[in-house]
């Protein structure tokens, strides 16, 4: 199930509390924050209204800044669910050799074929237990 900005914001208060910012009226911990992690004062105040932010480069950063792995603040973001997260990151099946070449833009026919001969020669038999 995918999270909510308001989940989203409660998240990151416990996070930021956690590492020792202040979240009381004075105690400057957003404008810190926001310092430490490369973003704006309103970009931090606007997650932590429930808000939200779905913007990639700042999850990274803010990631970062709280020492977070990217897959885990796009989960608490709600940008993905955590069962989307986990199938992206174990891809089911294999890429043949002219989807491989496609993916890295050769598009020569020579090239793809010299490609083509590399992926053979590098690629064990099945019923080989070297196959992973």
């Amino acid at each position: 199930m995918k999270r909510t900005p308001q989940d989203f914001a409660a998240w990151l208060r416990d996070r930021l509390v956690a590492k020792g910012y202040n979240l009381g009226l004075r105690g400057g911990a957003v404008s810190r924050f926001a310092e430490d992690a490369g973003v704006s004062k309103a970009t931090v105040s606007r997650i932590l209204r429930g808000e939200g932010s779905t913007e990639i480069a700042v999850l990274e950063k803010i990631g970062e800044a709280l020492g977070v792995r990217l897959g885990t603040m796009l989960i608490e973001a709600g940008v993905i669910a955590p069962d989307e997260l986990d199938r992206a990151q174990r891809p089911q099946g294999h890429m043949t050799a002219d989807q491989a070449a496609d993916e890295l833009g050769i598009i020569d026919p020579t090239a793809r074929q010299v490609f083509r001969g590399v992926v053979d020669t590098l690629t064990p038999p099945p019923g080989d237990p070297t196959a992973g």
